[in-house]
């Protein structure tokens, strides 16, 4: 896709944030072809100062759902008095819910934050997020804390927060190499269920462990056979990680892609996430250390004529630009990244909706502060098969 598409594409994707919260054009409320935008939340909005960190996922019925935190008093993370609230729409994005909040943060040390969501084969979604101390803060006398809540409903409704902290990290831990670590959260945004052979149904999420005597992190897989009521701990799958991504492949390898400055770091698992292999850095892929999501948008094995990832990332040493690069082998290369927003950006998560078009929630701050935006990109102006050549 060539440099002017993208601006054309930026264009046509323009709707001004100051009109009101989720408002959409009458002319493209029932076009599925045009792209769109919608504001979700600006700072000030429902009483909060400040918004960020932005998950999406398009569950089974078709339906979006998102979650956000709600930082009501300034943009900091924790340990500050932090929300965490999710919204749907059931028309591809163009009108939202009103927030509903899963979790409502108390007071300093009080708060939450960072979630991840997964859809369970049950139809359950699965949202984990972590609660109280700052991540470098954290020890075990005074701990950041992690959370599972989940929703039979399609994000109408949500449990009450289980803290499965003691079974990550510390004495009590699943994984006897965790004891060490002081500290873990979740790479906020999409976790991932795998479809593919003896582990099909498996819901996943990767965490990154700060480390009992420095800061250093480390990635983990936190994952579940039973649909998230029980939980077990993978061998270490990034040394010197943080903020991580998960991707089923269609040799049924799982994908991590990790958080670094400059080159980003990946790894491959052959048992379902359980142990991983020798880990490496794409030169392809050379940004700021930013979080963002990935995405399958063709498989070979699923009436796709391709394989075909995408994968949301600022394409600059800055926190600007976020793009989508993509891979037409299975996340080997990256390349053909494609323009979301010319300018201060930050966090992002994708996913696919039920005709072939993607979803982006993402963070955009082009007068400092985070406003949080949907984005709909319609399949005719997304890659295909035909787009790839060597």
């Amino acid at each position: 896709m060539s440099r002017l598409s993208l601006l054309v594409l930026c264009a046509v994707m323009s709707i001004s944030c100051h009109k009101p919260v989720a408002e959409v054009p009458e002319t493209l409320q029932e076009d599925t072809t045009t792209a769109f935008e919608v504001c979700l939340f600006r700072p000030g909005d429902y009483g909060s100062t400040n918004w960020r960190i932005p998950a999406i996922l398009c569950l089974s019925d078709g339906s979006l759902l998102i979650t956000c935190d709600k930082r009501k008093y300034n943009e900091n993370d924790l340990p500050q008095d932090i929300d965490i609230v999710s919204r749907r729409s059931t028309d591809g994005g163009r009108t939202w819910s009103e927030p509903v909040t899963i979790v409502e943060g108390t007071g300093y040390k009080h708060g939450y934050g960072d979630a991840a969501l997964v859809e369970c084969a049950n139809g359950d979604v699965v949202c984990v997020f972590v609660g109280g101390n700052g991540l470098f803060a954290s020890s075990q006398n005074d701990p950041i804390r992690s959370y599972v809540c989940r929703s039979t409903d399609g994000g109408r409704s949500w449990s009450e927060p289980e803290d499965i902290t003691a079974q990550l990290w510390g004495s009590q831990a699943l994984n006897s190499m965790c004891v060490n670590y002081r500290a873990s959260f979740f790479g906020s945004g999409n976790g991932l269920r795998l479809t593919r052979g003896d582990h099909a149904g498996r819901i996943m999420f990767a965490a990154a462990m700060c480390r009992l005597n420095n800061n250093t992190l480390d990635n983990f897989v936190v994952y579940s056979d039973d649909n998230g009521h029980t939980w077990q701990v993978s061998d270490r799958a990034y040394s010197g990680g943080d903020e991580a991504k998960l991707m089923e492949l269609v040799d049924g390898r799982v994908l991590i892609s990790v958080r670094q400055s400059g080159e980003r770091g990946y790894n491959y698992s052959g048992d379902g996430g359980a142990t991983w292999g020798t880990q490496g850095r794409w030169q392809c892929m050379n940004t700021n250390a930013c979080n963002g999501d990935m995405l399958r948008l063709s498989a070979s094995d699923q009436n796709g004529k391709c394989n075909i990832l995408l994968h949301s990332i600022t394409n600059s040493m800055q926190r600007e630009d976020v793009s989508i690069f993509v891979s037409y082998d299975e996340g080997e290369t990256w390349r053909d990244p494609i323009l979301l927003f010319d300018g201060p950006s930050v966090y992002s998560s994708i996913t696919r909706l039920p005709n072939g078009g993607v979803g982006v929630f993402m963070e955009q701050n082009p007068d400092g502060a985070c406003e949080l935006w949907y984005k709909y990109l319609p399949p005719s102006q997304l890659p295909k098969c035909g787009d790839y050549k060597k």
